[in-house]
């Protein structure tokens, strides 16, 4: 099969990289396609550069369009009369609905969210579909996103969510250990350095033991913190006070998520 990526940015050209490298034999060949030409200048080897994204749309299999939700209606447009009939759309948009793409192109479509975790192979990418979608398509889609880790499937109506929990998420961690390391360093003469690195080993070893070992959170609380000990005295704190900050944390994301998905939605009705 082909694959083709419209829109060569950050996600555009990390799902392009590693569809080249998979070494999948179902994979023939990578196209990508692009508004800015000067984008298309430093492709790497194995991917195709095409003239147009129409071009790309006659010559895919599986077409994602890796576009801003303001974009993307015009992408659809300018694609809708040179897509394959038996060609799988892939949106990288979650804030833009099967609903509305629908509007402008009734064909088979499926949405994917992908986390910057795909970098190492750890993606857990998100994945829906529409009811034109064959499970013949949905095989085919998941075994090519497994080069980027695992794929979940959820029901559109959880992509927001379940964007918050892996795609957002790398970054709510590393601001909530941004805010520890800060905190640890003015009680220490330890280099900041030093400390990020002894934090974050420590967080990558947690999450493998509760993985490795099927433990919950509080499982590791209780193995640490004993009764009467120091570690118990620190998570009292994070239990008292961290809550509200979480609370907090998804009713802004989520709202922001409502507002964006409004504004897509205006997009597509002009």
């Amino acid at each position: 099969m082909n694959i083709g990526i419209i829109g060569y940015g950050s996600m555009g050209k990390m799902l392009a990289r590693k569809f080249a490298s998979s070494g999948f034999s179902e994979i023939e060949s990578v196209l990508v396609s692009n508004r800015s030409k000067e984008k298309l200048q430093s492709v790497e080897k194995g991917i195709s550069v095409c003239k147009s994204n129409s071009e790309l749309a006659e010559k895919s299999d599986i077409i994602f369009v890796c576009v801003r939700p303001c974009d993307i209606k015009d992408i659809l447009l300018e694609i809708k009369g040179s897509l394959k009939s038996d060609a799988l759309l892939v949106s990288l948009n979650g804030s833009v609905t099967f609903e509305m793409l629908g509007k402008i192109i009734s064909h088979k479509t499926a949405k994917v969210i992908p986390s910057v975790t795909a970098e190492i192979n750890r993606s857990q990418t998100l994945v829906c579909y529409n009811n034109l979608v064959s499970e013949s398509d949905k095989k085919s889609l998941c075994k090519i996103l497994g080069c980027m880790g695992q794929v979940v499937e959820l029901p559109e109506s959880e992509l927001g969510m379940g964007s918050e929990l892996v795609s957002c998420m790398p970054g709510f961690i590393a601001s909530i250990f941004d805010v520890i390391c800060k905190a640890a360093k003015s009680h220490t003469s330890l280099p900041e350095e030093q400390i990020v690195s002894m934090v974050l080993n420590t967080v990558s070893a947690t999450a493998e033991l509760m993985t490795q070992k099927n433990m919950a959170f509080n499982d590791v609380v209780s193995r640490v913190a004993t009764k009467g000990g120091i570690t118990e005295e620190g998570a009292k704190v994070i239990y008292e006070m961290f809550p509200n900050a979480a609370e907090e944390m998804f009713v802004k994301t989520l709202e922001k998520r409502r507002l964006t998905a409004e504004k897509a939605k205006e997009s597509f009705q002009a």
